[in-house]
Parts: structure tokens; sequence; C-alpha cells
């Protein structure tokens, strides 16, 4: 058995549960070890029984806010300075080489692209098909720009092009990458195309998402991976699911903010529906509430399905992906144009409708809401698509082309 050295950005919870999904398909397998450098979901990883090796230096929230924007497109400011890129780099070599790691998964931890390379270790990244190098390079509208209008789609073009550019050509990426890359005789990441594209490529996605796109040889489509966190679920919801009205569900990631889901449980109590809101880690003490919005824990989002009448969503693929695989119709509110792509192929699917974060606050989100729960149409799709959902283990698909590579090294050492 080899050992798998998975690097997730520990305080992203899609990209944490996603690499424990791969983990553990592959751990019958081979051995997989987790490295991260912030708390917030190193639990996660614990609970499944994976073992967790901490590194330094850690991110300040503000340092982490700053990564998580740049990695979004919302920013051009990083933490990423070159003590601590070169830092980072040092104690992911030293694991790498004191766990004789075979392979290197890893998600928005970018410092693995330098650090495997430089111990010549193959790179896995599962990644959704947004803003990927083939998604920039062959949209035409790439959703920058909210709205639908003939002059903002004109717009979005335009800034769709621009984006492409930049994004392949322009030497962007923060020079700490290029420093340490060199100092690790490693080819120097100068753009983000360069900061995104891993030896592996492994899409989290479904087949009628990537139809009509061409894919270089380091990507592959392997599926669907979505949270599958092991925990009952907690009394309220079936309680909730037993009430005259209907059941709503409000997941918003760990990628929102206080304002927004204040903003939306509001929205949601001024409807005649209950709401189960696993928001906790976005309130402060002094939030309330109305009654009919019940604030819970993260839940296995998995076991919901028959029990929710319809769902709210920030637009994260994981989320996306867990409401199409139970089942059910959701308003989606993309924060960013990765998670707006993630929403709009739903909307195109005839599962969801999309809805800007900015109207929040306004009757067009709870008119959304009253559509994505009378109408039949959305539920008649949304059983279509888990159908289609129940076909695909895009984890177990990542698991046998890791144990491929990791085979065929054996074979040629």
């Amino acid at each position: 058995m080899a050992t798998v050295l998975f690097c997730p950005a520990t305080f992203n919870l899609a990209e944490t549960t996603r690499m424990i999904e791969v983990a553990r398909a592959l751990r019958d397998e081979h051995t997989p070890v987790f490295m991260g450098y912030e708390y917030d979901f190193v639990p996660l990883i614990r609970d499944a029984g994976f073992d967790y090796r901490p590194r330094t230096p850690v991110w300040t929230r503000r340092q982490r806010d700053q990564a998580m924007a740049f990695d979004q497109g919302r920013g051009i400011r990083t933490p990423f300075t070159t003590e601590l890129v070169s830092a980072r780099v040092d104690t992911e070599r030293e694991l790498i080489r004191e766990l004789d790691a075979k392979a290197v998964v890893t998600g928005t931890n970018i410092t693995s692209w330098i650090s495997a390379r430089a111990e010549r270790v193959p790179l896995f990244y599962p990644v959704p098909l947004a803003l990927t190098e083939p998604h920039v390079g062959q949209t035409r509208h790439l959703g920058l720009l909210p709205g639908d209008g003939r002059m903002t789609r004109w717009m979005d073009r335009v800034a769709s092009s621009v984006l492409r550019t930049i994004y392949t050509k322009a030497p962007l990426a923060p020079r700490a990458f290029e420093t340490v890359a060199k100092a690790n005789g490693v080819e120097p990441l100068r753009t983000v195309s360069s900061l995104l594209n891993a030896d592996h490529n492994l899409l989290t996605t479904m087949q009628w998402e990537i139809d009509g796109f061409e894919l270089p040889a380091n990507f592959e489509r392997v599926g669907p991976i979505f949270a599958q966190l092991d925990r009952p679920l907690p009394p309220v919801v079936e309680s909730l699911a037993e009430d005259s009205r209907p059941l709503v569900y409000l997941g918003l990631g760990s990628s929102a903010s206080r304002k927004l889901a204040l903003a939306a449980a509001t929205a949601l109590a001024s409807l005649p529906v209950n709401v189960v809101a696993p928001i906790g880690h976005y309130l402060e003490p002094q939030d309330t509430l109305p009654d009919n919005v019940h604030v819970t824990d993260l839940l296995p989002a998995h076991k919901l399905g028959g029990l929710v009448d319809a769902a709210v969503l920030h637009g994260g693929q994981g989320t996306v992906q867990t409401a199409c695989a139970t089942g059910i119709p959701f308003v989606g509110m993309g924060l960013q144009p990765e998670q707006t792509w993630n929403v709009r192929v739903c909307e195109r699917r005839g599962n969801a409708i999309a809805v800007s974060p900015r109207h929040v606050s306004t009757t067009r989100f709870t008119d959304a809401v009253r559509r994505i729960l009378a109408d039949p149409g959305y539920r008649l799709t949304a059983r279509s698509v888990k159908a289609e959902f129940a076909a695909e283990d895009g984890a177990a698909a990542s698991a046998r082309l890791i144990e491929a590579s990791v085979a065929r090294a054996a074979g040629g050492a």
C-alpha cells in the first residue's frame, strides 16, 4: 500500500469534504494522510478516521479572506508573500519525503503545485469545470456580470474575453510563486492558468455540463463528488417535514457572509414555510431569527431527500450537487462566477432558478422560492436529475485514476 497525501484548504468546507470522499474511496487500496494549515473543518477529517498532520504557518482570518477572494476572482491582493510560500513549500516537501507519498491530491492549497513537482510526485486536482482552463478558454459568456438583458450579455461577453486573455497570458500570479518555484527547481508559475492546472485535473461534473467542451490531455471527467457526512439528521428536521407547511433548506456553505445569511433567513421567514438552516457559523450571539427559521449545525444534507421540498443555496458545487443527487429543486444565488455557472447549468436543465444575491431582500427572491415550490415541473426535473446522479461516483473514479498512477510509478521503479 502506498501513501497518498491530501492537501485541502481546510477552511473551505466543500473542498475538505470533497477530499474526504476521495480518500474514503481510496483507503482500501492505499493509505490516505491529510495535512492542512487552518483548523476550521479539520474535525470532519478526523471524524472520518483519517490521519491529519497540522502544518504551519497558519493564516489569519484576513489572510484567508484575501486568498478566497483571489481564488474566486473577486480580488487581486493575496497573502502569498515570498516568506509564507517558501515556508509552506518547505514543510510540504518535508512531509512528502517523510511519508514517502506516491501522489498528492490538492484543492486550492496552491503551494502544492510547487512542493509536489519539486518532489516529482504526481499532483491530482479534483475541481469543478467553472474557471478551469477549458472553461475560460472555450466559453463566450462566463457570467461575470449579473443579469440577462441584451446590454448585460454584450458586456459580459467583453468581460469574458478580457478575463480569457488575463487568465492565460497575463503574469498575474503572485510574484512569490515564481520566486519560490525557481528556488525549488520548478517551472515558474506566472499566470492564473498555471496556478490552477495540475498534472491530473479531475472534473467533478456531469457529462451534460461539459458537452461541447474539448478537454486538454491532463483533464478528465470523474463525476460529482459531494459531502456525505457520517452523522444523523437532527430530530427537528423530521419533525418539520411532518408539518403541513413546506420545508425549505437554506445552505450557504463556507463562502457566504453573515449579512447574506441573515437576509436570506429573514426573507424566507416572510413565506408560509418552515426553514432548516445550518448557518450558525455565520451568526453572532445577538442575532435572532423568526420562529419558522430553525438554525442547526452542519447537516448530512445528502439525507434530506424526501424530507425537504426545496432548497436555497449559495451555488457552491457541493451544495448544488447534493441537491441534484437528492432530487431537491432549488433557488441558487451564485456569489461569484464559478457558483453562478453551477446554478445556471441547473437552471438550463430545469431543476433550479437563478437569482442574484443582491435581490435576496426583494420580491424577486421570494417569488422565485414560491415558484420552485409551486411548479411541479421543477420537482419532476429534479427527480430526473437525481436518477442521473445515481449512476455516478466521482470519488470512486478519482480513486481509480490515482491508483493507476501509483501502479504505473511502482512498475517503472
